[in-house]
């Protein structure tokens, strides 16, 4: 089945783990330095009114990212992006099962790679 891997975004601290989980998994690999397969975006603290701020970080996933094919058929049970990540805003899993956790909440991505 399909797998891919969810991100919640209301939780994301920006610590950075998952690029740095998935550069050290994938320092075999020949990619342009400074590059992996989930980047953060960082949209930065700003208001929206009132006393409430709001502190945007966004992990994307990008078109290196291979769900750590080598990991997992080597038997590990998670990405490692997904094993490292502090805050637990990633989650992985098959397509099917995590499409139904995306109405749970509205700041919320599924990526399907």
């Amino acid at each position: 089945m399909p797998q891919g891997i969810l991100v919640d975004y209301e939780w994301c601290s920006g610590c950075h783990t998952c690029e740095m989980a998935c550069a050290v998994e994938l320092t075999h690999k020949d990619f342009p330095e400074g590059h992996c397969g989930v980047k953060v975006h960082e949209e930065g603290v700003y208001p929206i009114g009132g006393d409430k701020w709001t502190d945007i970080n966004m992990p994307v996933f990008t078109d290196l990212c291979d769900k750590c094919a080598d990991r997992l058929a080597a038997g590990e049970a998670l990405p490692s992006c997904v094993k490292h990540c502090q805050a637990h805003v990633l989650e992985f899993g098959e397509l099917e099962e995590l499409s139904k956790k995306l109405a749970a909440k509205p700041k919320q991505v599924l990526y399907a790679l």
